[in-house]
């Protein structure tokens, strides 16, 4: 009984320290790279496709940083319809250049179901009255 009361303190004081920090580290670069490539397993890309998705990845990642970096100093809350704008011009050049590394089967299996599957998923209920 004393573990598990233990064990659930220690959960509770995880938590806590987490939701006080703002939330869960964002992951590097690098991180999102790997998961990502993690997620394209099922693709069986060859080496040479490994390397210039991982490249296209990384450029991604890194562009988006920066550009959400931008939007956080720049002072005003940013445009919602600007931001959506940017990242789907942004999702639409990451994609052309992975249509040109993968071959018509694996994009369509990119598009229909990887990438879904990695777009961030609402809360349901999220705590608000309703």
């Amino acid at each position: 009984m004393k573990k598990a009361l233990l064990l659930l303190a220690v959960a509770f004081t995880a938590i806590y320290t987490v939701r006080a920090q703002g939330g869960p580290m964002q992951r590097t670069v690098e991180e999102r790279v790997n998961a990502t490539m993690e997620k394209l397993a099922d693709l069986k890309l060859d080496k040479e496709q490994t390397d210039k998705t991982k490249a296209v990845f990384t450029e991604f990642y890194e562009a988006r940083d920066k550009m959400m970096q931008g939007m956080r100093s720049g002072g005003n809350p940013p445009d919602r319809e600007q931001m959506r704008e940017k990242f789907q011009k942004m999702n639409t050049g990451r994609d052309e250049k992975l249509k040109k590394i993968f071959t018509e089967e694996q994009y369509k299996k990119w598009k229909e179901e990887i990438e879904p599957s990695m777009r961030p998923q609402r809360r349901q209920g999220g705590g608000r009255n309703q």
